[in-house]
């Protein structure tokens, strides 16, 4: 027995130094007995200067509370997934997600183990990304002509479909006013052009809109990212404004809130209700003046009841709720949604695709768009890679193999005669067109506005038809 059981812990020993995580295990006096080639090149360390060391020893940039192992060693209690910053040995500044498990042996605490993943290079790409940013901000403050980086507009938002029109009416009376806005809808729905094109309306319009993603950061990076970090107040830390810091007198977009922490959901609440922020570290309380939007792909509702949501919160940011429908809420908006993505990718290849077959047609009609806005702009430009540079219509073949394969069975029980249908669209679309001049003087840039596309789009469209002043009177 004593044989299988020492070939068994080589055996062990072996599978734990060829994974592809760090393993670092350590007696009850914080003493390392295990350390695996991985863990090693995560710290930047030879085995041999780690085994029979202490921990404290090994990383003084920690210490008994800091430390996770130690932590562990000390409580008996299992440490969750959490993100640790050390200084090792040698100066290296190391970042990893460890989960540290305790070691007991009838009841008594026999040392510790801990997994880690090294995430160094994504904090320093993502530090980098936070320093150009709180570079622009200085620089901005220093220019005294701080403008926002909102690009979208209420012009870029297409559609004419009820539920559509109802959303957009909603958020044009929202731009009047600094009052939280909540935006909900599925992925691909347009959150942030609405976001943006809110600010780009109301009175904040020269100042930064600041957006952020709450499910693309650790919920211990976030509260540094969010309210700002002071120097010393954790190992690494340096001066850098927050976001409330870098959006001040603008608006902060906030995505996907229902995957902020808890806890920093407690925090942003705070700073909601009286206006201050004070940094990580830092013993100085900032007034703030942001507009708050935030944004969710789930409906509020189920965020609260599946508690990822504190109910305080989303009352404070609930003061006006827009809902934004999936694409297949609005179906009559693909055809137009469909041709304003062809006029943007024609300059892009080089092309002059000027419209989609029946066939096609038929197919964007009948396909869900789980996608919705977003999976429709990826079909029309996965499209025009499929087409020889002299096409000029999007044929069904040119579409994605997910569209032409889903309900082929009964997609064809939607298409009237080809020429019928072909007559039709364009008959409406010269309507329209025509239509939209007439009510706007022949003022070609408001009757684009009208018609929720680029004035040279339309100028384009008018040749095509030939529309002259004469269609009018």
């Amino acid at each position: 027995m004593s044989g299988q059981h020492d070939l068994g812990a080589q055996f062990f020993e072996k599978i734990l130094s060829i994974v592809d995580v760090g393993v670092h295990l350590v007696d009850q006096e914080g003493i390392t007995v295990f350390y695996n080639d991985k863990m090693a090149e995560i710290d930047g360390l030879d085995r041999a200067q780690v085994l029979g060391k202490s921990i404290l020893d090994l990383y003084p940039s920690l210490t008994h509370e800091t430390s996770t192992l130690a932590k562990v060693v000390q409580t008996g209690k299992e440490w969750p997934e959490k993100i640790q910053t050390y200084v090792n040995l040698t100066g290296k500044r190391i970042t990893t997600i460890n989960r540290t498990y305790p070691l007991m042996d009838n009841g008594r605490i026999i040392g510790a183990v801990e997994v880690a993943k090294d995430i160094t290079g994504i904090v320093n790409l993502h530090d980098q990304i936070l320093d150009l940013r709180h570079q622009l901000y200085q620089s901005k403050q220093r220019d005294n002509k701080i403008k926002g980086a909102a690009r979208y507009d209420f012009s870029d938002l297409i559609g004419q479909s009820k539920p559509f029109v109802d959303a957009l009416s909603l958020a044009k009376k929202t731009s009047r006013t600094s009052s939280p806005v909540m935006i909900s809808g599925p992925t691909g729905t347009g959150k942030e052009l609405f976001a943006q094109s809110i600010h780009n309306a109301g009175v904040r319009r020269n100042r930064p809109f600041i957006a952020q993603n709450c499910a693309a950061v650790p919920a211990e990076l976030m509260e540094g990212i969010m309210f700002g970090t002071s120097r010393g107040a954790f190992t690494g830390a340096i001066d850098r404004a927050g976001l409330f810091e870098q959006a001040g007198g603008g608006t902060l977009f906030l995505d996907e809130l229902n995957s902020l922490d808890l806890f920093l959901q407690a925090k942003l609440l705070r700073v909601l209700e009286d206006g201050i922020v004070r940094r990580i570290g830092g013993m100085t309380e900032l007034q703030t003046d942001v507009r708050i939007i935030t944004a969710m792909n789930i409906d509020p509702k189920e965020a609260l009841e599946k508690g990822l949501l504190r109910y305080d919160l989303y009352f404070r940011l609930n003061v006006v709720n827009v809902n934004l429908p999936p694409l297949q809420q609005r179906k009559e908006d693909i055809h137009l949604l469909a041709y304003h993505f062809i006029e943007k990718f024609n300059p892009l290849f080089d092309m002059k695709v000027t419209g989609v077959s029946p066939s096609a047609q038929n197919r964007l009609m009948y396909y869900p768009w789980p996608g919705n806005v977003r999976e429709l702009s990826h079909a029309i430009e996965s499209a025009f890679n499929m087409m020889e540079i002299e096409d000029d219509i999007i044929e069904e073949h040119h579409l994605p193999a997910n569209l032409r394969e889903a309900g082929s069975q009964n997609a064809h029980m939607l298409i009237p005669s080809a020429d019928t249908l072909t007559d039709r669209i364009k008959q409406l679309e010269r309507e329209a067109i025509v239509d939209a001049l007439q009510k706007n003087h022949y003022n070609i840039t408001l009757a684009a506005q009208a018609l929720g596309v680029k004035r040279q789009a339309l100028q384009y469209k008018i040749n095509r038809y030939g529309i002259a002043k004469k269609d009018n009177q």
